[in-house]
């Protein structure tokens, strides 16, 4: 983001920069708001990947549609949320705003929230027998990690591989 200046996104738009400033204010509000529906769409895709199966699938579908999200693209986009984190307040005056630290940590909650909701939907179907609260925190902490090997790696078996592991850690190597 910080690379990106209103000048290129309006080039690369077909549209005049002024059109963006009218509409949007700033690069930060235009980012802020392609972001919000990026969190939109990707919180529904994710209550879909959640909603079926047993715990292992659903848990195993959150991960699957997780790599796919940071591996989509020509180069891979990684994952923006994870990026954005990184640029807050990299450089004193650049980088992203308060703003966009609460928009980040909203869509993090919000992720973390649908997880452990799923872990305890699982508990009760006697599929899980840990804490579903700290089970969904280290699961997101590692999706954290996971954007960021994908950045080191650009291998889908090796993060994979990670995200299998970790469902067995939470769930039991032989658990549902």
């Amino acid at each position: 983001m910080r690379g990106t200046s209103l000048s290129d996104i309006a080039r690369d738009a077909g549209v005049q920069r002024g059109s963006l400033y009218n509409a949007f204010g700033s690069k930060e509000a235009l980012f802020l708001q392609a972001y919000e529906r990026y969190a939109g769409d990707y919180l529904l895709a994710l209550q879909k990947a959640l909603g079926a199966g047993s715990l292992r699938k659903r848990l195993t579908a959150f991960f699957d549609l997780t790599i796919v999200n940071f591996r989509s693209g020509s180069p891979p986009r990684g994952c923006p949320t994870t990026r954005g984190l990184m640029e807050l307040g990299a450089v004193e005056g650049e980088g992203l705003d308060e703003d966009a630290r609460q928009a980040f940590a909203n869509l993090i909650s919000r992720i973390t929230a649908l997880v452990q909701d799923t872990l305890s939907a699982g508990a009760k179907r006697g599929e899980f027998n840990g804490n579903p609260a700290v089970a969904a925190l280290h699961i997101i902490t590692v999706t954290r990690g996971l954007a960021v090997l994908e950045r080191a790696f650009g291998d889908d078996a090796q993060l994979r591989k990670i995200a299998s592991h970790t469902i067995d850690l939470v769930l039991g190597k032989a658990g549902g």
